[in-house]
């Protein structure tokens, strides 16, 4: 889960991804990297932008 504004979301993308390729997995999906998806769990309408609430999932797989 990321907690914070939606325009400074790209370096926790970037900690999953090095996570995912460090733990010996990689991307599942039909292009390298395929894009993350993000769940909105705050109302950006009532939510100050340091409180956000975005799950992100990537879908990986174990390497053969």
């Amino acid at each position: 889960m990321y907690i914070g504004p939606y325009s400074q979301e790209g370096p926790a993308v970037e900690k999953l991804h090095n996570f995912i390729e460090e733990k010996g997995y990689e991307f599942n999906g039909s292009l390298p990297g395929e894009k993350h998806h993000e769940i909105y769990i705050s109302d950006m309408r009532r939510t100050k932008p340091g409180k956000l609430k975005t799950i992100i999932r990537q879908p990986m797989k174990r390497r053969n």
